[in-house]
């Protein structure tokens, strides 16, 4: 009886530890700029890495695929709750990030750009 306690202790620990977003092994250097603002909390994670791979929450995905799949994890969320949080390398493209903004766009979510506060 005690293993069985103690196994589903452990369950809980790792499924309150688990990070439901885990893109911490893509690699990225954020642009910089001045006077920046917190971006909260959002549902929706977006990021062009070095190679200019398009990952969502994660995952790697086309952008043909983008704005149905950000419609969808948004699901019936109000105006100002639908955040996408859109990280991209300082180094890519307008033609590559570009239509990532209109995929997000399109799916009704409310775009935040992460940068990094550029110091002296």
């Amino acid at each position: 009886m005690a293993m069985g306690d103690i196994a589903f202790n452990l369950l809980i620990f790792f499924v309150i530890l688990a990070r439901a977003q885990d893109d911490s092994h893509l690699q990225w250097t954020p642009a910089k700029a001045d006077n920046l603002e917190n971006a909260g909390h959002t549902m929706v994670s977006v990021l062009i890495d070095s190679d200019s791979k398009l990952y969502l929450n994660g995952q790697q995905i086309g952008v043909a695929q983008l704005a149905g799949q950000i419609e969808t994890a948004l699901g019936d969320a109000p105006q100002g709750e639908r955040s996408v949080l859109v990280k991209v390398h300082n180094d890519t493209l307008a033609q590559r990030f570009e239509p990532v903004i209109e995929a997000i766009s399109e799916a009704g979510g409310d775009l935040i750009h992460i940068v990094e506060e550029q110091r002296d």
